[in-house]
Protein backbone atom coordinates (compact mmCIF):
# COMPACT_ATOMS: atom_id res chain seq x y z
CA UNK A 1 0.00 0.00 0.00
CA UNK A 2 1.41 3.66 -1.12
CA UNK A 3 2.15 6.08 1.94
CA UNK A 4 -0.59 8.30 0.77
CA UNK A 5 -3.20 5.37 0.81
CA UNK A 6 -1.98 4.74 4.17
CA UNK A 7 -2.30 7.81 5.29
CA UNK A 8 -5.84 7.84 4.29
CA UNK A 9 -6.78 5.07 5.73
CA UNK A 10 -5.50 6.10 8.95
CA UNK A 11 -7.15 9.70 9.50
CA UNK A 12 -10.44 7.73 8.49
CA UNK A 13 -10.66 4.47 10.18
CA UNK A 14 -7.90 5.66 13.19
CA UNK A 15 -8.83 6.68 16.82
CA UNK A 16 -8.47 10.32 18.13
CA UNK A 17 -4.87 10.78 19.50
CA UNK A 18 -4.07 7.36 17.93
CA UNK A 19 -0.13 7.60 17.07
CA UNK A 20 1.54 5.67 14.20
CA UNK A 21 5.25 4.87 14.33
CA UNK A 22 7.72 5.47 11.22
CA UNK A 23 11.07 4.12 10.21
CA UNK A 24 12.40 7.02 10.91
CA UNK A 25 13.49 6.68 14.46
CA UNK A 26 11.45 9.88 16.81
CA UNK A 27 8.87 10.47 13.95
CA UNK A 28 5.64 9.26 14.29
CA UNK A 29 2.30 10.41 12.78
CA UNK A 30 -0.53 11.35 15.40
CA UNK A 31 -4.44 11.54 13.99
CA UNK A 32 -6.01 14.85 15.66
CA UNK A 33 -9.58 14.76 16.69
CA UNK A 34 -12.22 16.91 14.55
CA UNK A 35 -13.01 19.94 16.21
CA UNK A 36 -16.00 22.77 15.84
CA UNK A 37 -14.21 24.49 12.93
CA UNK A 38 -11.78 21.39 11.00
CA UNK A 39 -12.38 17.56 10.28
CA UNK A 40 -10.24 14.93 11.78
CA UNK A 41 -6.26 15.42 10.92
CA UNK A 42 -2.79 14.26 10.79
CA UNK A 43 0.33 15.62 11.87
CA UNK A 44 3.71 14.96 12.09
CA UNK A 45 5.38 14.65 15.91
CA UNK A 46 9.18 14.72 16.30
CA UNK A 47 10.70 13.86 19.36
CA UNK A 48 14.23 12.48 18.56
CA UNK A 49 15.33 9.20 20.62
CA UNK A 50 18.15 9.21 23.41
CA UNK A 51 20.69 6.41 23.58
CA UNK A 52 18.46 4.76 25.59
CA UNK A 53 15.92 4.64 22.92
CA UNK A 54 13.56 6.97 25.03
CA UNK A 55 12.22 10.42 23.53
CA UNK A 56 14.23 13.18 24.63
CA UNK A 57 11.47 14.96 25.71
CA UNK A 58 8.02 15.07 27.02
CA UNK A 59 6.52 16.86 23.97
CA UNK A 60 7.78 16.79 20.64
CA UNK A 61 7.17 19.04 17.72
CA UNK A 62 4.11 18.53 15.74
CA UNK A 63 4.03 19.89 11.89
CA UNK A 64 0.87 19.93 9.95
CA UNK A 65 2.23 21.38 6.80
CA UNK A 66 5.95 22.14 4.50
CA UNK A 67 5.77 25.57 5.87
CA UNK A 68 6.11 24.89 9.62
CA UNK A 69 8.73 22.56 8.88
CA UNK A 70 10.42 25.26 6.39
CA UNK A 71 10.11 27.72 9.58
CA UNK A 72 11.24 25.35 12.30
CA UNK A 73 14.66 24.24 9.60
CA UNK A 74 15.37 27.84 9.36
CA UNK A 75 15.66 28.80 12.92
CA UNK A 76 17.60 25.32 14.27
CA UNK A 77 20.39 26.29 11.31
CA UNK A 78 20.83 30.18 12.52
CA UNK A 79 23.82 30.61 13.86
CA UNK A 80 22.72 32.83 16.86
CA UNK A 81 20.63 29.92 17.97
CA UNK A 82 24.06 27.71 18.10
CA UNK A 83 25.45 30.66 19.81
CA UNK A 84 22.64 30.81 22.26
CA UNK A 85 22.91 26.74 23.21
CA UNK A 86 26.55 27.37 23.95
CA UNK A 87 26.26 30.41 26.10
CA UNK A 88 23.23 28.05 28.29
CA UNK A 89 25.51 25.02 28.28
CA UNK A 90 28.28 27.53 29.45
CA UNK A 91 26.34 28.94 32.71
CA UNK A 92 23.66 26.15 33.21
CA UNK A 93 25.00 23.30 35.46
CA UNK A 94 25.27 20.20 33.89
CA UNK A 95 22.16 17.72 33.48
CA UNK A 96 22.23 14.05 34.19
CA UNK A 97 20.90 12.09 31.91
CA UNK A 98 17.89 10.36 32.94
CA UNK A 99 18.35 6.29 34.07
CA UNK A 100 16.83 3.58 32.24
CA UNK A 101 13.23 2.36 32.85
CA UNK A 102 12.94 -1.42 32.51
CA UNK A 103 10.01 -3.51 32.72
CA UNK A 104 9.57 -5.98 35.34
CA UNK A 105 7.81 -8.55 33.61
CA UNK A 106 10.38 -8.26 31.23
CA UNK A 107 13.24 -11.75 31.06
CA UNK A 108 16.46 -9.88 31.20
CA UNK A 109 18.71 -11.84 29.47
Amino acid sequence: MELTDQLKTFIEEGQDWERKATTVKGVSIIRLPKTKNRSASLAIDINPINEHGLPMKRKGIMLMNSGELAAFRATFNNEKVDNLIKALEEVLPERKAAAVVTKKDVLQL
